[in-house]
């Protein structure tokens, strides 16, 4: 077992060391915290997979501090005008773009697949890391695989303590879900996982934008998943998840009449003042930016409820950034998702 250290900003220099000697260490980003090894080392990011109990064939994202790290790395075979305009618009920030790779991404990193995701992330420490390292880094977020995901140092010292190197406290993540991943490696370019920057802001920079079909649906039998946030349950808590599409007089009444002392409602503010049952509001129905900041912790906080069996999911509306919330929660459900 190996001891997990908590790092703070001045102690950088120590984990950034922890990654050139391959091992790893999870960073916050202002989406959620990931877990970062070196992404030209296939055998230190092979460790990432073990930590976390991720598939092999899911494809991490790499991280960089600058544009030019791209190139000093030779990460890509080619960065088109699309790519440099999303560049120019949205980083450093919650945006993912999927790129042709070199033979400088071992195949750990891409798992398998002829294409690498990159990403600058918003975040004073993990830029300072990567700096500091000089390496680009792989980092999927730092939780157990299928869980919800970590937006503070503790959740990622609850899954991962003992099985890491490391963890930067940065405090809480500002955006609080994973970053939106959009591909340029067809003749459109393909958003393939929703996220802080959202698919009008998208539209704005590139023109038509398509959207991979697995965004809002269940990853068709024998499907490769081309981006991380593809596979068929994900982000889940122990208890079972029930989406419930409707308005709130709808969704109040199924659960009043439905549920019992194991259930609980995920629910908007709005909603609790009619529930006869346990509650945990996931922001407000206007704010969808709320909704991603507080969705995981509140997945998370239903763990600890160990009497929790079955939870009533508001479905949120899916504009905007509410695209990437219906996103995360329709898979915590497994799909199970009922039209009131």
């Amino acid at each position: 077992m190996i001891e997990t250290k908590i790092f703070h900003m001045s102690q950088i220099e120590e984990a950034a060391n922890i990654l050139k000697n391959g091992g790893l260490v999870a960073m916050p980003t202002e989406t959620v915290y990931g877990l970062a090894a070196n992404a030209l080392n296939g055998e230190a990011v092979a460790k990432i997979f073990a930590a976390k109990g991720r598939p092999s064939d899911n494809p991490l994202i790499v991280h960089v501090a600058d544009v030019d790290d791209i190139f000093r790395f030779n990460l890509v075979s080619d960065f088109p005008k699309q790519a440099a305009n999303l560049a120019k618009h949205f980083w450093p920030g919650p945006l993912t773009i999927v790129l042709p790779r070199t033979d400088a991404i071992p195949n750990e990193v891409s798992a398998g697949l002829d294409t690498v995701a990159i990403r600058l992330p918003n975040h004073p420490m993990a830029r300072a890391l990567i700096k500091t390292a000089d390496l680009p880094l792989a980092a999927p977020s730092a939780n157990i695989s299928g869980s919800p995901s970590p937006t503070t140092a503790q959740h990622v010292l609850k899954d991962l303590n003992g099985k890491i190197d490391g963890i930067l406290d940065g405090g809480n993540c500002l955006v609080g879900v994973e970053s939106t991943v959009i591909s340029l490696c067809e003749d459109k370019p393909r958003l393939l996982r929703p996220g802080g920057i959202t698919l009008r802001q998208l539209k704005e920079v590139l023109g038509d934008v398509l959207v991979d079909d697995a965004v809002l649906h269940q990853l068709k039998e024998g499907q490769k998943a081309s981006s991380p946030g593809m596979k068929y349950k994900h982000y889940a808590p122990k208890a079972k998840v029930i989406l419930l599409k409707g308005d709130r007089s709808a969704y109040i009444d199924y659960v009043n009449k439905n549920a019992d002392n194991h259930c609980l409602a995920l629910c908007y503010y709005e909603d609790v003042p009619g529930l006869l049952v346990k509650s945990e509001a996931f922001g407000s129905e206007y704010d969808d930016s709320e909704q991603a900041r507080l969705l995981f912790d509140k997945l998370r906080k239903i763990d600890e409820m160990n009497d929790i069996s079955t939870v009533y999911a508001r479905c949120p509306n899916p504009d905007g950034i509410g695209m990437a919330v219906y996103n995360r929660l329709i898979r915590a459900a497994g799909f199970r998702e009922v039209d009131l």
